[in-house]
């Protein structure tokens, strides 16, 4: 009982603590039009973004990629670019261009700059180890992205 208290507890603090994650549950509520999100706790919001080695070989890679796994993934991408968009003050968008097979681009850009550039391949399988997998990897995005804007401000500007 105790250990499942203080995982809970640690996950609890991984949000709280990461600008990241909160900048996902900031876009995955942001979009949520109808309030299906609005009595969930962040972790259950967050919970899909983890997805272990075992659990991603049983996913099949045939057939579309799942709605629901696309907009994990725009929300994802959709974070960096508003966590970007905080640390320049530059306006930053995305663009998700997905095949049928799961397979395309993440675009996230200034102006003319682009910030990220992430090939992604079996989008059907998107998923972290863990939620700190999760903020690391997006801070990193995020990071470089900053670097960049920073590095030509004038590009993003056009």
């Amino acid at each position: 009982m105790t250990n499942t208290n203080n995982v809970n507890n640690t996950a609890t603090n991984e949000v709280v603590n990461s600008p990241f994650l909160k900048a996902i549950i900031q876009q995955i509520r942001g979009q949520d039009v109808y309030g299906v999100y609005r009595s969930w706790s962040d972790e259950l919001i967050l919970k899909p973004y983890v997805v272990s080695k075992k659990k991603k070989r049983e996913i099949s890679v045939e057939g579309e990629v799942d709605p629901v796994t696309v907009g994990r993934i725009i929300a994802f991408y959709r974070a960096v670019a508003a966590c970007i968009e905080q640390e320049t003050g530059l306006l930053s968008q995305v663009v998700l261009d997905l095949n049928h097979e799961g397979f395309g681009w993440a675009l996230v850009f200034s102006g003319r700059l682009l910030l990220s550039v992430k090939t992604i391949r079996d989008a059907h399988r998107f998923g972290f180890e863990s939620l700190e997998k999760v903020a690391e990897e997006g801070e990193k995005f995020v990071q470089k992205g900053t670097d960049l804007a920073k590095r030509f401000p004038e590009v993003g500007k056009l």
